[in-house]
């Protein structure tokens, strides 16, 4: 599958545009710069709150960003609130080598000393002439060694220090990055921000807006999204309208079920948030691009990726170009649907916060945030085992789509997946039937727990014939809502 990469990249940079609207770990881990206080229950303003260790004329980048197993310590020169530090990128970002000396054998990332190839993905809501905020933020980590793929959603609100800067919303960085001519511009300073907060190296960034989004969407003729929890949120009638015209709006509820999405109505349910939250949104956003990975697999879309790609070029803001990514692809193992991770930084790795100017904020928790940000730039022991069981899943009830929904639920639980036809259209109670040899409960009550069945809902039927460890038939009792953060990778 040489052409993984370049497909995913493609999928990723489109969910890049979904901005919304104003309406194997280091043995050696950095310190985070955080100072832990405990914020108040009711998120007031405290005397001596949680902040972030500021920048400091002195201060250092994390000698070893998490993840990697030879990075160079990075000191920064002397900076003042107003002054704007000269950085040599050498010393910030151990990135990919350089795509000319790559062997097609494709071992020289790890060679490098890089266990990873990670990407900033953004959002925006620019404007001609307009300042503007990055208001959709993903890091996609892609491990080519493992074949593995992380996501995690980074919230605007993240309380983070900003290099030669101040403490301030994430969101911000970007902006200010270019109106100070920070080295690198905004992608400089944000990647900077990235690095100093959250130790995790970005090699390259993705910029896209809402038209491109649309417009990318309906070349690939839409995306057929699993929507296992109903969403209602107020939508534009016709995108036409004006939407400063509060007549033009009315409540809209997708789903659940796999919903065929064209631009509009994708944009809409990625960047919604007024009868929602930013972490709510953050899933949403996880949940297209995962859509949009799938749907860019078809053979029919393969044939039209030179079309795609020209309206990739004009609409997206990267330091990639399609022989970047070309040759990016020949690290791509053969991958499944239970390769891409899924994460989110929301509580209670972060707490609320009100600053004392009355900002609602998100102030990180340095260890679980610490474990997370670990966990997801590893090949964990968790996820390697259970990438190794694949699961037949057939619909024995006639509510279409509950298939695909429980199938990608189990995706996102770290299990490769098969749909097969159903049998029948009348089973009261869903099952899960164990075909292994072993009957191992440790093995398959992960899997009861992640669909959440009840301990009896076990059948064992071995075969040794099967290519299959399992088959999961859905009955009429099964909930598709689910939490994806509370599954556990």
């Amino acid at each position: 599958m040489k052409r993984f990469f370049y497909i995913l990249l493609l999928a990723v940079y489109i969910l890049a545009g979904c901005s919304p609207l104003a309406l194997a770990p280091s043995s050696i881990q950095p310190a985070l710069p955080f100072a832990l206080v405990t914020a108040a229950p009711n998120a007031s303003p405290t005397p001596t709150p949680f902040q972030p260790i500021p920048w400091t004329p002195t201060g250092t980048l994390p000698s070893q960003p998490i993840g990697d197993t030879a990075t160079p310590t990075a000191t920064l020169p002397a900076a003042t609130q107003t002054e704007i530090p000269t950085i040599d990128p050498n010393l910030l970002v151990n990135t990919v080598v350089p795509f000319s000396t790559i062997d097609p054998a494709g071992s020289q990332i790890l060679n490098n000393g890089q266990e990873t190839v990670n990407f900033l993905l953004i959002g925006s809501d620019r404007r001609p002439g307009g300042s503007f905020r990055t208001d959709t933020m993903v890091i996609a980590i892609l491990r080519p060694n493992d074949g593995q793929v992380s996501l995690i959603s980074i919230p605007r609100d993240l309380w983070v220090s900003i290099p030669g800067w101040e403490n301030q919303r994430i969101n911000t960085a970007y902006q200010h990055g270019i109106s100070v001519d920070y080295p690198g511009g905004g992608p400089g300073l944000l990647k900077d921000t990235i690095l100093y907060n959250l130790g995790i190296r970005i090699d390259h960034t993705a910029m896209v807006e809402f038209d491109g989004f649309r417009q990318i969407v309906d070349t690939l003729g839409g995306v057929d999204v699993p929507v296992s929890c109903a969403y209602t949120d107020w939508r534009l009638i016709d995108p036409s309208y004006d939407p400063e015209n509060e007549n033009n709006w009315a409540l809209y509820t997708t789903g659940p079920g796999l919903i065929h999405m064209d631009g509009d109505l994708a944009l809409w349910y990625a960047r919604s948030r007024q009868k929602s939250n930013d972490f709510d949104r953050g899933r949403r956003q996880q949940e297209v691009l995962r859509a949009l990975f799938t749907q860019t697999l078809q053979a029919g879309t393969l044939k039209r990726l030179p079309e795609l790609y020209n309206d990739l070029k004009n609409t997206v803001e990267t330091d990639l170009n399609l022989v970047d990514l070309l040759q990016l692809s020949l690290y791509a193992p053969k991958m499944t649907n239970a390769d891409i991770r899924s994460y989110y930084i929301r509580p209670p790795l972060v707490t609320s916060w009100i600053t004392e100017g009355g900002a609602a904020v998100l102030l990180p928790n340095e260890e679980p945030l610490q474990q997370m940000l670990t966990e997801a730039l590893s090949a964990s022991t968790k996820t390697v085992e259970r990438q190794k069981i694949v699961i037949d899943v057939m619909n024995g009830t006639s509510i279409t789509g509950y298939e695909t929904l429980a199938a990608t639920r189990l995706n996102y639980a770290g299990y490769e997946t098969h749909i097969i036809p159903s049998d029948r259209q009348d089973y009261a109670y869903s099952v899960l039937i164990d075909k292994t040899a072993t009957q191992d409960r440790a093995q398959s009550d992960p899997i009861l727990n992640a669909m959440g069945l009840l301990p009896g809902s076990v059948i064992s039927g071995p075969d040794p014939n099967s290519k299959s460890h399992y088959l999961l038939i859905l009955g009429y009792d099964y909930e598709p809502c689910f939490s994806p953060e509370k599954l556990g990778q």
